[in-house]
């Protein structure tokens, strides 16, 4: 066993404190022949600082493509050659999408929009949405609608949004390798609106974007600074067409390593399953991720890759014997 996992044990575990960078960048250091013992402890810390529930969500792009910035990984963006054009939907097709969620178990639903940030046509829109699903379903309505003013965030509020999704993508130092038309301040600015304004946190990024360890670190440490309610983990499945679509994916163990790494540095943090698990982990390694700190899934598909059916990962949730956190916990 290596001295970095019984640092943890004795920090994370016991004490419920976050490792600091350096420490965190110890963990994706890690031999792989002390990854079981990794996952493990990850797991251990989900199980006493989290409980066993796992937090179900299912997302919906309300906007899809034609977005004006260049986050290079992402097939929405207007100026990539990726096959993805501007697409609204009505909100009947809103509704019955939640109705769909709702019937999976899932206690969340999330908005989400492909913009810079909104106009008062999205909003406009939203607060139409938000208004017939909480008329018509049980579900906790988030949100994704890029950067924000301090009046919308007040209007996101109003309509009764209760949690803000605004990833930071990656670390500060590589931001601008994956993004130019916007800064990460820029982001940071809207998430400590969103936190002030009294709605949840939800804030992560996607691993694999060329980033190395020591930036990966430098990621998990701000996230913790940030201390959202929830992180979701993406990886990058390449999308043809942009900047980082010959990017290499990343490997299972590093994935995993990444996981227990996040999980010991945000001992009560709601960690989701997101995009590209199914490409990097697999089946077996949805299983190990499970049992190695994650505590949350989105079920479905996600905005313009195909993910697992929500019938595997819900079977998969009663055979680890997790139950599916209800949606009267969250209210």
């Amino acid at each position: 066993m290596s001295e970095i996992l019984d640092r943890a044990r004795a920090q994370v575990l016991t004490d419920g404190v976050g490792l600091d960078e350096a420490a965190i960048l110890e963990v994706l250091r890690s031999p792989d022949e002390d990854l079981p013992a990794l996952l493990q402890l990850a797991h251990d810390v989900r199980m006493k600082w989290c409980g066993p529930e796992v937090e179900v969500e299912g997302i919906i792009s309300l906007k899809t493509g034609g977005c004006p910035e260049d986050c290079h990984f992402c097939s929405q963006s207007g100026l990539f050659s990726s096959p993805v054009r501007s697409v609204w939907l009505d909100i009947p097709s809103l509704v019955e999408a939640a109705k769909q969620t709702a019937a999976t178990g899932a206690s969340e639903f999330c908005i989400v929009a492909a913009v810079r940030g909104p106009d008062r046509r999205l909003m406009d829109q939203m607060r139409e949405g938000v208004k017939a699903i909480r008329a018509e379903v049980d579900i906790q309505v988030a949100a994704s609608l890029g950067m924000l003013s301090q009046e919308q965030v007040d209007d996101l509020v109003d309509m009764g949004v209760h949690r803000y999704n605004h990833n930071l993508e990656t670390c500060r130092s590589h931001f601008p390798n994956v993004v130019t038309t916007h800064s990460w301040e820029e982001r940071w600015s809207t998430l400590t609106m969103v936190r002030e304004s009294g709605m949840e946190v939800c804030c992560g990024g996607i691993l694999g974007l060329g980033e190395s360890l020591e930036q990966r670190a430098e990621f998990a440490a701000q996230l913790a600074e940030l201390d959202p309610h929830e992180v979701p983990m993406n990886f990058l499945n390449p999308r043809p067409g942009t900047p980082l679509g010959d990017q290499p994916v990343v490997e299972g163990k590093d994935a995993l390593r990444a996981i227990a790494a996040f999980r010991l540095a945000m001992p009560r943090t709601i960690l989701r399953f997101a995009g590209g698990r199914e490409i990097t982990l697999g089946d077996l390694g949805t299983r190990d991720g499970l049992l190695g700190g994650i505590n949350a899934v989105i079920v479905g598909n996600y905005l313009t890759t195909l993910g697992r059916p929500a019938t595997a990962d819900l079977e998969l949730l009663q055979d680890l014997k997790m139950p599916v956190k209800a949606l009267s916990a969250t209210i």
